[in-house]
């Protein structure tokens, strides 16, 4: 299709845009794909609305950006675990995502992207943020990035009962990351930490290591680093893992929420 048709709308002049004029149902040429790749490259976040697509087509279009990932424990759908199964009701007791975090980071590759299909939504909230973690790199003083960039963080997970009686499909991952990510693809510096899966900094003694990373914890809420997303049924995001972190909002108790998520293999953090 004639990319003059896209229309790219920023949610925030820092992170996340919507896509207008594409169909993710009908396979994309490559003249499409690019201009989507080159405004997800701009904007980190990438969300699409009224997008019915099939299992197969969510997964056609993963397969667009690379080999799929398999999550190591989430339960999944269709007999497929590429197709991660999203989904909170009143009986559950967690909501996916519910702390800010990069997918699967305690992974020695964590994914690259995901990509994810709401089927349905609450009949209020439910929305998701994205934070911008070039932006927090770029916010930290030039004395704390100096102090971080040579450090590497430990990253783990324990997945233990968070998806009740479902068999996890390998043990929980433990993996040692840089603080400040080099992107593959722009080049530039990214705040590697995460609340849900960093546990400690490798080269600091324990009380350092959770004085610094408290900090930066609190550090990537900052609101100008964000947007946030309400979602409608047959939305679509795709985000960067690794240059964002996530948070998904569960403030519409006892109502339900739910979709498939595919996920992108990524390459070993540098």
């Amino acid at each position: 299709m004639p990319t003059s048709a896209i229309t790219i709308e920023p949610l925030t002049p820092t992170i996340g845009a919507t896509v207008h004029g594409v169909d993710l149902t009908e396979p994309l040429d490559e003249e499409t794909f690019r201009f989507i790749y080159d405004a997800w490259m701009e904007h980190l976040v990438l969300f699409f609305h009224d997008q019915p697509m099939t299992p197969d087509q969510h997964l056609d279009f993963g397969r667009r950006f690379g080999d799929l990932h398999i999550h190591p424990a989430a339960p999944y759908v269709h007999g497929n675990p590429e197709l991660m199964r999203i989904y909170t009701d009143k009986d559950s007791f967690r909501n996916n995502g519910e702390r800010w975090h990069s997918d699967v980071s305690a992974d020695e590759e964590p994914p690259m992207a995901s990509i994810l299909h709401i089927h349905q939504i609450p009949t209020k909230g439910g929305d998701t943020c994205w934070s911008n973690m070039y932006a927090a790199w770029d916010g930290l003083s030039p004395q704390m990035q100096a102090l971080l960039e040579p450090l590497t963080a430990l990253h783990a997970s324990d997945y233990s009962g968070q998806y009740g009686d479902h068999k996890p499909q390998r043990e929980s991952p433990r993996a040692v990351h840089p603080i400040a990510r080099t992107h593959p693809v722009t080049g530039r510096k990214a705040l590697f930490v995460n609340s849900s899966f960093t546990r400690r900094i490798v080269e600091l003694p324990v009380e350092e290591s959770d004085a610094i990373l408290a900090f930066l914890y609190e550090h990537v809420k900052n609101v100008n680093f964000q947007c946030r997303f309400q979602w409608g049924a047959n939305s679509v995001a795709l985000w960067d893992n690794r240059c964002t972190q996530h948070m998904a909002i569960w403030d519409y108790y006892p109502e339900s929420r739910s979709g498939i998520r595919v996920t992108i293999k990524g390459d070993k953090p540098f």
